[in-house]
């Protein structure tokens, strides 16, 4: 029987565009150190916003990946 171990970390990622957008840039960093991502769980979202527009879209979410 195959066991396999899941890990999450937790990160923080923002975009320009929208919160779908961040949570790519999140993935697309992770990935950079992370391999066998499965899933990533939106846990906030937030935005900046500076005269009267959001500026900046803004994530915490959790990525989760399987441990070799």
């Amino acid at each position: 029987m195959s066991k396999k171990v899941v890990k999450v970390i937790e990160v923080l990622a923002q975009s320009e565009k929208s919160w779908e957008d961040a949570a790519q840039r999140a993935i697309k960093e992770a990935s950079k150190s992370v391999r066998n991502i499965k899933s990533i769980y939106i846990q906030d979202q937030s935005a900046k916003v500076e005269d009267n527009k959001i500026v900046k879209y803004r994530i915490t979410a959790k990525i989760s990946f399987l441990i070799d």
